[in-house]
C-alpha cells in the first residue's frame, strides 16, 4: 500500500514537472536583438554604457533575452538609429534624440533644451513630471518608444580656433553642435554643422569647420580636439545635460514578454547611474591633463550667453504656436524648471557655493 502511494505521489510529481517546463520555456522564451548605438567604440563610456545595459539584461532574463550592441557605423551611421529602428532594420538603438530634431523639434526635450533643464531636473521631468509620456507620443509616429538611459551631465562649450568676445563673433562660424541648438547659432549669424562624433576631428584639423563640441573633457581628450583647437568654452548652454534614451520598434516591443519589456526599462536605468557616474568620476582629471596639454579655458561672455538665450525664447515661442507637440512639451518643462530652480537655489546651490568658499581657503 505505501509502495503504491509513493508511485502515485511520484506519478503525480513527474505530470506536474511535465506541465511546468513547457510553461517556463513559454514565460522565458530565448529572444535575440541587436541594438544600433550612435557613439563610437573609443568612447568607452557612451558605448560602454551600451555594453552595461546589454550585459544587466542578459543577468536580469538569465540570458534567455540578449542583446548585442554594434557601434556606429557598423550598421548604420551614428544618425541613423532612429530610422533604424523605425523601419525594424534593428529591435532596439541607444540614441540622442535631439540628432532627429529636423524630423520635429520637439525631439530635443529628449535630450536636452537649450537653456532647459540640469541632469537631475532632466530625469525628474521625464519620469515625474509627465516628459517621458509626451516623447514616447511622439516616438509612435516614428513606430518606436523609448526609455531614458545614460546621461552625459552638464557639457561643456566646445573648442573654438579664436576667441568669442562679442556675440557678434558667431557670425559666419562654422560650429558642430548637436540637435536643436544649431538653429540658435544660426539665428545670430552662425553656420551649425551636425557631424557624428568619428567626423568630427578631420574636420576641424582641415578647417571645414571652426568651432566643435561634443561633450566634456574625458570625451573631448579621447578625440583629441585640443590638438588642433585651444580655446576651450563653457558652460554648454544648450545641453545643461545631455540625456540618452534606449528607443524601440514599437512592434518588437509589443510582442516581447511584459518581464522582458521590464528587463529593458530596468537596466536602462541602471545604464543612467553608470554613465553619470562614471562622467562625474573621470571628467575631473581629464580636464586638468586637457589644460596641461594647452587647453585654455574660457567662461562664454555674459553678452554671449544672454543674446543666445534671447534668441532661443524667439525660437521656442515661434514653435510653441506652430507645433503642438512642442508647445506641450515647452509649457510642461517651463514649469517644472520654475519649481525646480527655486528649490535647488535653496539647497544645492547654497551647499555648493559654500564647499566652493572653503576649498579655496585651504
Amino acid at each position: 500500500m505505501e509502495r503504491r502511494k509513493f508511485l502515485t505521489a511520484g506519478g503525480l510529481g513527474l505530470a506536474a514537472s511535465a506541465i511546468a517546463t513547457p510553461a517556463v520555456a513559454q514565460s522565458m522564451p530565448e529572444v535575440k536583438w541587436r541594438l544600433a548605438a550612435s557613439w563610437p567604440k573609443s568612447l568607452d563610456t557612451l558605448y560602454g554604457g551600451c555594453e552595461y545595459f546589454c550585459k544587466r539584461v542578459a543577468e536580469i532574463t538569465d540570458n534567455r533575452f540578449q542583446i548585442q550592441p554594434f557601434a556606429a557605423g557598423e550598421i548604420v551611421p551614428g544618425l541613423q538609429v532612429l530610422d533604424a529602428v523605425s523601419n525594424g532594420t534593428v529591435e532596439i538603438g541607444n540614441t540622442a534624440l535631439y540628432y532627429y530634431w529636423g524630423k520635429n523639434p520637439a525631439f530635443t526635450f529628449g535630450t536636452s533644451l537649450p537653456f532647459g533643464l540640469n541632469t537631475r531636473q532632466h530625469i525628474s521631468w521625464l519620469l515625474w513630471g509627465g516628459g517621458q509620456d509626451m516623447l514616447n507620443d511622439l516616438l509612435k509616429e516614428h513606430n518606436a518608444i523609448s526609455v531614458p538611459t545614460g546621461s552625459t551631465g552638464a557639457q561643456m562649450g566646445g573648442w573654438f580656433r579664436k576667441e568669442i568676445k562679442t556675440v557678434d563673433d558667431l557670425k559666419g562660424l562654422k560650429f558642430r553642435v548637436g540637435g536643436f541648438a544649431g538653429t540658435i547659432v544660426a539665428k545670430l549669424g552662425g553656420v551649425p554643422q551636425q557631424i557624428a562624433a568619428g567626423d568630427i576631428y578631420p574636420a576641424l584639423e582641415k578647417g571645414t569647420i571652426d568651432a566643435a563640441e561634443w561633450v566634456g573633457p574625458y570625451d573631448d581628450e579621447k578625440l583629441g580636439f585640443v590638438k588642433v583647437a585651444k580655446y576651450y568654452y563653457y558652460p554648454g548652454w544648450w545641453e545643461g545635460t545631455g540625456q540618452g534614451h534606449n528607443i524601440m520598434n514599437l512592434d518588437k516591443w509589443n510582442a516581447l514578454p511584459k518581464h522582458y519589456q521590464a528587463a529593458i526599462s530596468t537596466a536602462s536605468l541602471d545604464t543612467f547611474t553608470w554613465v553619470t557616474g562614471k562622467y562625474d568620476s573621470v571628467n575631473p582629471p581629464a580636464l586638468k591633463r586637457l589644460l596641461a596639454a594647452g587647453a585654455i579655458l574660457k567662461p562664454f561672455p555674459q553678452e554671449v550667453l544672454e543674446g543666445c538665450y534671447g534668441a532661443a525664447g524667439e525660437i521656442y515661442a515661434d514653435l510653441s504656436k506652430s507645433n503642438p507637440h512642442f508647445a506641450k512639451m515647452y509649457a510642461s518643462l517651463s514649469a517644472y524648471r520654475s519649481e525646480s530652480l527655486a528649490w535647488m537655489q535653496v539647497a544645492e546651490l547654497s551647499f555648493d557655493s559654500f564647499m566652493m568658499r572653503m576649498r579655496t581657503k585651504t
